[in-house]
């Protein structure tokens, strides 16, 4: 091995922290459910437990950096409302979109470096669908009375997180805890099942 690729090699690991931009993914699981279910004994939810997307950070003077994400989930739900005559059966689901957008700051550490995060957070809804069944029935029957209704299909919130960031050559690991406050509850079906306000992820960024 030539002498000057040797010292690359060797200056690899320290350079790589001092780039400005970094790029990668972010993954985790949702601690509380997208959707909340009132009591009621006929409704069930599911959130997938997952969340991934793109990641981008933008590093700035004196321990701060901007990063932004673009983190997928999906839900489903099933609805069963029992009546005199029949039973009326909905379920749906949806895509999930989160977009947040938060600054950094990290303590002064060598190896691993604590953070802290807060900002803000876009979040929208796409691809719903639903079905509604009525039984007994002579064929499948659509109900317009239960479809999941939508004040609207965005909402935002503010978002705060702690975290801490590993080195590893090219690579920094950064798993942290993120909660976010949504301004509203923005999906709901006839108040059986909404939206919550209060969401607290896992979440782990992998950037380059």
């Amino acid at each position: 091995m030539r002498p000057l690729t040797f010292l690359v090699l060797l200056l690899i690991p320290g350079l790589a922290p001092a780039q400005p931009f970094s790029a990668g993914i972010k993954a985790g699981a949702p601690l509380t459910n997208l959707l909340q279910v009132v009591q009621t004994p006929d409704t069930t939810a599911m959130t997938n437990r997952y969340a991934f997307g793109p990641e981008v950070e933008v590093r700035l003077p004196h321990r701060i950096s901007v990063e932004f994400d673009a983190l997928y989930r999906h839900f489903a739900y099933t609805n069963v409302e029992a009546f005199a005559a029949s039973t009326i059966t909905t379920t749906g689901s949806s895509g999930n979109w989160e977009f947040p957008l938060v600054a950094k700051y990290r303590f002064p550490a060598r190896i691993a470096r604590p953070y802290l995060a807060a900002g803000a957070a876009w979040d929208v809804l796409q691809g719903q669908k639903y079905a509604a069944t009525a039984t007994p029935c002579s064929q499948v029957c659509e109900n317009t009375n239960y479809p999941p209704t939508t004040a609207s299909r965005t909402t935002a919130g503010v978002v705060v997180g702690a975290g801490i960031e590993f080195h590893a050559a090219f690579l920094r690991l950064a798993p942290e805890i993120r909660f976010t406050r949504w301004a509203r509850q923005y999906f709901s079906l006839d108040g059986d099942l909404h939206s919550g306000q209060n969401q607290v992820e896992f979440l782990a960024g992998f950037t380059f």
